[in-house]
C-alpha cells in the first residue's frame, strides 16, 4: 500500500512518521503557477527536532535516471534527505538494520513535484535501504547527506535484493523491463544476509 501522509501520522508541522523507525516524510510548501513552481524541499531544524540529533549537510548528490531504471535496495553509512525534483519515481524503503524494532518493514512512495506524486522529501536514517524506480523520465534525485562519501562508515553499505520475497515489494514495472546494475542483480536477500533473524 502506497504511503499517504495522514494527519494522524503528523508528529510536528509538515513532518510525518512512517512504520519504519527513523524514516520520516517531510511535506514541503509548494506554490505553482503558469511560470512553474517554487518549493521548500527541506528544513534541517525539523529533522533535528524529530531525531534529537544534529543533521549537518556535508555533501549534496544528484542522480539522474532514465525510464525503467531501478536503483536499490541500498543502505549506506550516513543519514540523508532525499527529494525527487523532476520526473515521477516509485521508491521502496526497507528497514534492514538487524537490531531495529522495525526490521523487515517496508514503505513505498510515489514522488514527483508536478506529475501527481507526493510533494515532499524523505529523511532516511543510516542503515535504511532505499530505491528509486523511474515511472516518468528523467528522474532527478537530490540527496543531502551528513558525511562525505570518503568518510562514511563503509561497513554500513549494503545492497539487498530488489526481489527479496520477505520484503515482497510490488514493483510498478515488470522485472524483465527493469534496467538494473550488476550489483543489484547480484544482491542478497535479508535471509541470506541475516539468517539469525529468521530462525
Amino acid at each position: 500500500m502506497m504511503y499517504k501522509p495522514a494527519p494522524a501520522l503528523e508528529i510536528q508541522p509538515g513532518v510525518f512518521k512512517t512504520k519504519i523507525e527513523g524514516l520520516y516524510f517531510l511535506a514541503y510548501n509548494f506554490a505553482g503557477d503558469e511560470r512553474g513552481f517554487f518549493a521548500e524541499v527541506g528544513h534541517t531544524h525539523k529533522i533535528e527536532a524529530v531525531t534529537g540529533q544534529p543533521f549537518k549537510i556535508l555533501q549534496i548528490n544528484h542522480s539522474r535516471s532514465s525510464l525503467n531504471v531501478v536503483r536499490g535496495m541500498h543502505a549506506e553509512g550516513w543519514n540523508k534527505l532525499v527529494t525527487v525534483i523532476n520526473g515521477l519515481a516509485f521508491s521502496a524503503l526497507a528497514d534492514v538494520r538487524p537490531d531495529s524494532s522495525s526490521f523487515g518493514a517496508v514503505e513505498t512512495f510515489e514522488f514527483g513535484p508536478d506529475n501527481g506524486g507526493l510533494k515532499g522529501s524523505l529523511y532516511i536514517s543510516e542503515g535504511i535501504a532505499n530505491s528509486v524506480c523511474v515511472l516518468k523520465a528523467p528522474v532527478d534525485y537530490i540527496y543531502c547527506v551528513d558525511k562525505l562519501y570518503q568518510d562514511r562508515d563503509k561497513a554500513g553499505d549494503q545492497a539487498i535484493s530488489l526481489f527479496d520475497p520477505d520484503l515482497a515489494i510490488a514493483w510498478p514495472i515488470v522485472r524483465d523491463k527493469m534496467i538494473i546494475s550488476q550489483r543489484d542483480k547480484d544482491a542478497v536477500t535479508l535471509r541470506q544476509k541475516f539468517p539469525q533473524k529468521f530462525t
